[in-house]
């Protein structure tokens, strides 16, 4: 199955760490970490980029060997490296990693002098005072690493939001494809962008729920179904993210989407406010008595209760809804406003393309560094500055 680029990053990340707990060539390891900080960072997925015949070796840092695994995993979603690497070593010791204050230097010394491989064995080590005795640690570390394995067992794995996109913008794409469907949207935190995301909401509208549950879990990036009935499901994907999907009629679409939206404090601060007038608001609509009088849009939502629509961002029940009150909420950013990019590309034909990519996109201005070969820090940038009518001038200095 194809990887996203978060996923090839994060078995790159483990290719460094297990090597680095296996005492390989430092050179070695601070490769696979360039590796996946650069493919991290790429604007579109690996697969698109070979399927445009790309040459992967001319990103910063990737030779032929990096290249030809990055099309591996994009091709297969794995790699045998890091398969090679998991049966040379415990398999449930990169989870030691999990646990703040230990990186891969310190597990080394773990697994080597103690033969730590679990974090059951970890805790007992640190319980009989056996890790104050290794080079490094002391008892202030020893406490520690308890405290932090006593909360690791309690936490919930989020994910960064640039991360939960990929898998977000996949999962709506292949809901939208689906006969029936008129409308996918992800909810909840992601929709209001936080930091980062635990669970991933998806709403749909649908002439029939039936057809979508079952390519939902069907899904090819799912690894297990939690639950599934007839207009909700939530499922587990190998990354480990939760998805909860919920189908619903058109006409509440709006009703749902906010409600599914959250944040669970705006929500009850809105229902309390349509409570003094009367009316009830709920995942369905907006009622007074049993009559729905809204529902179909969020803005419709808002309008019932006299408030002019609040952008997802804002519902964190911080003040905005006295603010959509008065009549003042802010407008947000959006792409249109952008006037200038800066980007600081490591190599110069990198550079020109995304200044040409972000011109034929509208953006007034584009400001593009890239470090000279040679790699000493006090060496200048070269800077290339886009503005309109780039073609007279700019372009000098690109050639």
């Amino acid at each position: 199955m194809p990887k996203h680029i978060a996923d090839i990053a994060v078995i790159f990340e483990e290719i460094a760490d297990l090597l680095e707990i296996q005492g390989a060539n430092p050179f070695r390891i601070r490769a696979y970490r360039n590796a996946a900080r650069v493919v991290g960072e790429l604007s579109q997925e690996v697969s698109r980029l070979l399927e445009k015949g790309e040459d992967l070796t001319q990103l910063p840092g990737i030779g032929d060997d990096l290249a030809g695994k990055i099309k591996e995993i994009a091709g297969s979603g794995h790699c045998s490296l890091l398969d090679r690497l998991h049966t040379e070593l415990p398999p449930a010791i990169t989870e030691l990693l999990k646990i703040p204050g230990l990186g891969p230097k310190r597990v080394k010394a773990l697994y080597h002098d103690l033969d730590v491989q679990t974090i059951e064995q970890l805790y007992r080590a640190a319980r009989d005072e056996r890790i104050r005795a290794l080079p490094g640690f002391g008892e202030k570390t020893e406490n520690n690493i308890l405290q932090a394995i006593e909360a690791h067992a309690n936490q919930t794995q989020r994910f960064k939001l640039a991360m939960a996109a990929q898998y977000a913008d996949a999962l709506e794409k292949f809901l939208a494809a689906i006969p029936g469907v008129t409308k996918v949207t992800p909810a909840g935190s992601y929709r209001r962008m936080r930091e980062t995301v635990g669970d991933l909401d998806i709403l749909v509208a649908a002439s029939a729920p039936n057809p979508v549950m079952q390519s939902f879990i069907a899904y090819d990036e799912v690894a297990e179904i939690l639950s599934a009935g007839v207009t909700r499901a939530s499922v587990i994907l190998k990354c480990g993210m939760q998805v909860d999907l919920r189908v619903v009629k058109e006409a509440s679409y709006g009703a749902a989407l906010h409600y599914f939206t959250g944040s669970k404090s705006h929500n009850i601060a809105l229902r309390r406010m349509a409570q003094k007038s009367g009316l009830k608001i709920n995942e369905y609509g907006v009622f007074r008595d049993k009559i729905r009088i809204a529902g179909e849009t969020e803005a419709s939502v808002y309008a019932a209760v006299g408030l002019s629509y609040i952008p997802p961002e804002l519902r964190e029940n911080r003040g905005e809804i006295a603010i959509a009150k008065a009549g003042k909420l802010p407008r947000l950013v959006e792409q249109k406003d952008l006037r200038g990019v800066c980007m600081c590309i490591p190599k110069r034909p990198t550079a020109i393309t995304h200044c040409v990519k972000w011109r034929l996109q509208a953006c007034p201005m584009v400001l593009s560094t890239w470090r000279l070969p040679n790699i000493h820090a006090d060496w200048p940038l070269l800077m290339v500055l886009i503005r309109c009518g780039w073609r007279s001038s700019a372009m000098k200095l690109i050639n």
